[in-house]
């Protein structure tokens, strides 16, 4: 008390140096003692501390760059993370193994072992609306969806079983208006899974075998109304011809539309841990070190061999190839080589004389652009992917419209070369993109550090640490340091696809390790884990609405998770019985 007999009041700044030593409930305890300490509690210098402190980021990482004030900022990282469980969807009776979201976010697909696709309303409760067997077309079972553009349509991917038991992979078109079957495309191998290219027409991929651990994959785009203006018009049409080497395959695809990336939903920008290596015109990334020390140093990046071979002075590859089988038959090669390492020599120099060369100019200069990327994981070591490959798709190629084959080709020109390769040093085992397009988030389980490959068809152990990249599509350089929380255990040979999905501010991706997981995109932290009973496959964000998210798991359950602030609203449009007239009731049943 003071000389008056009034309650002493503190200077503000002793009260804020007290603050400092209480967590952020207690700091909202005491915010409603009076208007001077309400005053001091909602200081932005004090929240900031507590912000920074609490959620364990580096300082120099600036606010949010859409927060208003560093209370706010604190508040939507605590109160909008989808980590509040409210239903559990147990329709399937096996694995499920990928989700996805219509574009209006008012349905979404799920596929799963039991061979049955799945599509569900989403409403303040979610209820199935329709379930497609896959059995009688031969399906073993269905493994990825995606709706298109206008949301009319649903692709479709799963393992088809051939003769004599050969597995393959084929896709389905399903119409959304009755839920009919509109064509079926093979795609091999199976977990290139397919994509949309625009509204109706859809890319496919087939496999064919030069010699054992040689390959050549072609991309097809297809129309999804084949059955109907097959006699009229063609239905399908050659993308491109990839030549593969050591046993890999193109794998994965996806679409990134160019059109937005002048205007992102969110800059990733904020650190400069690349500006050494900004003046860098080499397409190949090297991402096998994880040392601060090795980043500073400039790196020896390994060139894919599809791409790019040793000056030999001027030789042609067809007289290099002539040299070469010379120098083998005269005992000249040595150490004597093995039948995988000459399978592979030879696949080099043919493909060198023989690849239509990369386009000049990958990256758009024009906002307004209608250029796409094709995007698909690949490898040039050993059958594994541990590329991602990236591939223009000009406005011309967009239609089915022309030549089966595509344009007409040179003998030179008898392979497609790829436009940019990124390598991880690492099994990928998952990608997403970022809801505008501009950033690709790539899942992959690390190498060793300074591995060699020395046999394609024996690819070095995997970390259980599964790494999750970050690429800007514009510039083609990697903008975050990987993100790290989530584990998977199988060896590489039975090594599996885990989705990921991003959102405006978040990431979330599944894991072996029986959780979800969702990270923020701007500060790089992990904010919540999800808890299954198996391993999580698959997780999917509503797109008009991040706070609500889906896993789907081995345990045969999809759960739905929302933000404890959407709960909260969710439970306040509930009607709740007058406290005066069954207060009794309650208490009584307590």
């Amino acid at each position: 008390m003071d000389a008056g007999g009034g309650p002493l009041l503190l200077p503000d700044s002793v009260l804020y140096e007290i603050f400092l030593y209480l967590d952020h409930v207690d700091v909202l305890s005491v915010g409603l003692v009076c208007q001077q300490w309400h005053a001091v509690a909602r200081d932005e210098f004090l929240w900031k501390e507590l912000f920074y402190r609490y959620y364990r980021i580096p300082r120099e990482v600036p606010r949010h760059p859409a927060a208003v004030s560093w209370y706010d900022e604190f508040q939507r990282l605590y109160d909008t993370i989808p980590c509040v469980e409210v239903q559990a969807l147990k329709e399937h009776n096996d694995q499920v193994l990928h989700l996805s979201f219509s574009h209006s976010g008012c349905l979404f697909a799920s596929c799963s072992k039991d061979c049955t696709v799945k599509i569900w309303s989403n409403e303040l409760d979610i209820s199935l609306q329709h379930s497609s067997n896959m059995r009688p077309y031969n399906w073993s079972y269905t493994q990825f969806s995606q709706f298109n553009s206008d949301d009319s349509l649903l692709l479709v991917s799963g393992v088809f079983v051939g003769p004599h038991n050969s597995s393959s992979g084929e896709i389905a078109v399903i119409s959304m208006e009755n839920f009919t079957l509109l064509s079926r495309v093979r795609n091999k191998p199976y977990d290139v899974f397919g994509c949309w290219l625009n509204e109706t027409n859809l890319i496919s991929g087939n496999l064919h075998r030069i010699g054992r651990i040689t390959s050549c994959s072609v991309l097809w785009l297809n129309n999804a109304f084949q059955g109907i203006e097959s006699e009229n018009v063609n239905v399908v049409k050659r993308l491109f011809k990839i030549q593969n080497l050591n046993a890999s395959t193109i794998r994965t695809v996806m679409v990134a539309d160019c059109s937005r990336y002048d205007s992102p939903d969110l800059l990733l920008d904020y650190e400069e841990q690349l500006a050494a290596s900004s003046t860098s015109t080499c397409p190949v990334f090297d991402l096998g070190s994880d040392s601060e020390e090795e980043e500073t140093k400039p790196k020896q990046t390994p060139e894919p061999a599809v791409q790019e071979l040793p000056d030999d002075g001027g030789v042609t590859a067809e007289h290099g190839l002539q040299q070469f089988f010379d120098d083998i038959m005269e005992g000249r090669v040595r150490p004597a080589m093995t039948e995988t390492e000459l399978e592979t020599k030879v696949a080099e120099l043919f493909v060198r004389n023989r690849t239509k060369p990369p386009e000049l100019n990958l990256l758009p200069t024009d906002s307004n652009s209608k250029t796409k990327y094709l995007i698909f994981t690949t490898g040039c070591l050993t059958y594994s992917p541990h590329q991602i490959g990236i591939k223009r798709i000009l406005p011309h190629q967009m239609t089915t419209a022309g030549p089966v084959l595509g344009e007409e080709r040179r003998s030179d020109e008898f392979f497609d070369s790829l436009d940019h390769v990124i390598d991880i040093h690492g099994h990928i085992i998952g990608m997403g993109l970022s809801p505008d397009h501009r950033y690709l988030y790539v899942n992959s389980r690390a190498w060793p550090r300074d591995c060699v490959i020395s046999d394609p068809m024996q690819p070095p152990p995997i970390a259980e640490e599964i790494d999750l990249h970050v690429f800007d599509l514009k510039t083609m350089k990697e903008v975050k340091r990987a993100l790290r929380a989530h584990r998977a255990y199988t060896p590489n040979e039975e090594c599996f696809f885990i989705f990921l999905d991003v959102s405006r501010d978040f990431v979330a991706s599944g894991a072996e390790d029986r959780h979800g997981y969702i990270w923020d995109r701007h500060y790089n932290i992990c904010l919540a884990k999800l808890q299954h009973d198996n391993v999580v496959n698959s997780v999917a964000f509503s797109p008009v609405e991040q706070e609500l998210l889906l896993t789907a798991s081995d345990d045969a359950t999809i759960k739905v998770w929302r933000s404890p602030r959407a709960v909260r609203v969710q439970q306040a449009r509930k009607p709740r019985p007058r406290k005066l007239l069954f207060s009794w009731l309650l208490n009584q049943n307590s």
